[in-house]
C-alpha cells in the first residue's frame, strides 16, 4: 500500500477512535442520570407529601377553632335558654341548638377523617424517605463506578491522541490538508474501504477501473461518486 495512503488510513482509524470516546463518557454519564432522577423524582414526591401532610394539618386546626366556636355557641344558647320569654323563641334557640350540635359532630368526623389522613401521609413520607436512602446509597456506588470508568476511557483517548501526534509529526503536510478537506464535511467517513466493489461512504458501485487502482493501492483514489478517499482492507483485517 502506498505509504501516504496507509498514513491516511492510520490517521482516519485514530480519528474514528476519538470521536468515539465522547459518546462512550455520555454512556456511563447517563447510567448515572437515571439514577439521579429516580432520587429528585422520590424528592418531589417528599415534597409533595410534606406539604399534603401541612395542608391536613391546616384543615385540623381550622376545624378545631370551628369546634371552639360552635362550644361557645352552645354555650350561649344553653344561656339564653333560662331568658327565654315565649315558645317562638325558645323553638328558634333549640333550632339553632340543634344545627350547631350537626356541626360539631361533622367537625369531629372530619378531624378523625383528617388524622386518618395524616397517619397515612406520615407512613407514606417514611416508605419514600427509605427509597431515597436506597437510591442515594446506588448514586454513590453507581458515581464510583462511573468516575472510575471514564478516567479509564480520558487515558485511553489521550494514548490515542499522542500516537496520533506521532503521525502527524511524519506526515506530508499537502496529504493532511488534502484529508481534512473531506474530512469537513464527511466527518469520520473521509476514508473508508471498498467491499464488494462498492464504496463504504456513499455505497455506491465503482468502475473496474478505479475498482482496479484501488486493489492496487499504489496511488491515493477518490470516490468517483462522493470524493471520499478509497482503500481496499488486507484479507486478514478484512476477515
Amino acid at each position: 500500500m502506498n505509504k501516504y495512503l496507509e498514513d491516511l488510513v492510520k490517521l482516519s482509524k485514530y480519528d474514528i477512535a476519538i470521536s468515539m470516546f465522547e459518546p462512550k463518557i455520555e454512556n456511563e454519564k447517563a447510567k448515572l442520570s437515571t439514577f439521579v432522577e429516580v432520587a429528585e423524582s422520590i424528592k418531589s414526591q417528599i415534597n409533595d407529601t410534606y406539604a399534603q401532610i401541612d395542608d391536613v394539618k391546616s384543615k385540623r386546626t381550622k376545624n378545631n377553632i370551628h369546634l371552639a366556636e360552635l362550644k361557645t355557641k352552645l354555650e350561649d344558647i344553653s344561656r339564653k335558654n333560662n331568658e327565654v320569654s315565649n315558645e317562638k323563641e325558645l323553638k328558634a334557640l333549640q333550632l339553632e341548638e340543634e344545627i350547631a350540635k350537626e356541626q360539631v359532630s361533622f367537625a369531629n368526623e372530619e378531624i378523625i377523617r383528617l388524622d386518618e389522613i395524616a397517619v397515612a401521609k406520615e407512613e407514606e413520607l417514611k416508605e419514600l424517605q427509605g427509597k431515597l436512602t436506597e437510591e442515594e446509597e446506588s448514586i454513590k456506588e453507581i458515581q464510583i463506578s462511573v468516575d472510575n470508568a471514564i478516567e479509564e476511557i480520558n487515558q485511553e483517548r489521550n494514548n490515542v491522541s499522542q500516537e496520533r501526534g506521532q503521525l502527524l509529526e511524519k506526515f506530508d503536510k499537502k496529504i493532511l490538508t488534502f484529508y481534512e478537506k473531506i474530512r469537513r464535511w464527511a466527518k469520520d467517513t473521509a476514508v473508508v474501504p471498498v467491499k464488494d466493489q462498492a464504496c463504504y461512504g456513499c455505497f455506491m458501485k465503482i468502475n473496474d477501473k478505479t475498482y482496479s487502482e484501488v486493489i492496487k493501492s499504489e496511488e491515493i483514489i477518490n470516490c468517483p461518486h462522493c470524493g471520499r478517499i478509497l482503500y481496499k482492507e488486507e484479507e486478514t483485517e478484512e476477515a
